[in-house]
């Protein structure tokens, strides 16, 4: 910020109070210059402005979508459509986007080879069950066909015992 500075033998009453007036006004000014620059971060820009990023960037809010990650997918669309052509891509994709660690198989022997296993817990695929779906459109590949494959981490208790008990077998013949 320009800090205006008047040489010493102008520092009096009425010229400081006019120093103090155009200080305040060029720091308005620059508040208004950069405003628009501000307007380019979707973390923080105008909901009106964010929509027009997100028509720039190829991204729709589906119904139901909650500000927070709207404006996660319009602030990383460019870096996921540069993932997207990958496996290991698309994982980084739903993890960038809140999704957490998925497993991902294709070409597998017994299915078709165009069939991609998504391999999520329950509750990755409950709270996400839209998001999933977008991404999947958006950043999926074009002739691969994506099934969901849930699993439910289950706690198991194995109590372990020492058995030291003998055995006999007597036969008796007549």
């Amino acid at each position: 910020m320009l800090k205006l500075a008047l040489p010493f033998w102008l520092s009096g009453g009425e010229l400081t109070k006019l120093k103090a007036a155009a200080q305040a006004w060029w720091e308005q000014v620059e508040g208004w210059a950069q405003w628009p620059l501000l307007q380019m971060d979707a973390d923080s820009c105008h909901l009106n402005i964010l929509e027009l990023l997100a028509w720039q960037r190829d991204i729709t809010r589906f119904a139901g979508e909650p500000e927070s990650l709207y404006r996660l997918r319009v602030k990383f669309a460019f870096i996921n459509s540069v993932d997207a052509g990958s496996t290991a891509g698309l994982m980084r994709v739903l993890n960038r986007l809140g999704v957490g660690y998925v497993e991902i198989e294709e070409r597998l022997p017994d299915r078709d080879w165009d069939v991609v296993l998504l391999k999520l817990s329950d509750s990755q695929l409950s709270d996400n069950p839209e998001l999933l779906r977008v991404i999947v459109q958006q950043y999926g590949r074009t002739c691969r066909r994506y099934d969901f494959v849930t699993f439910s981490p289950v706690t198991l208790m194995v109590a372990v015992a020492d058995f030291n008990d003998d055995q006999l077998t007597l036969i008796a013949t007549l």
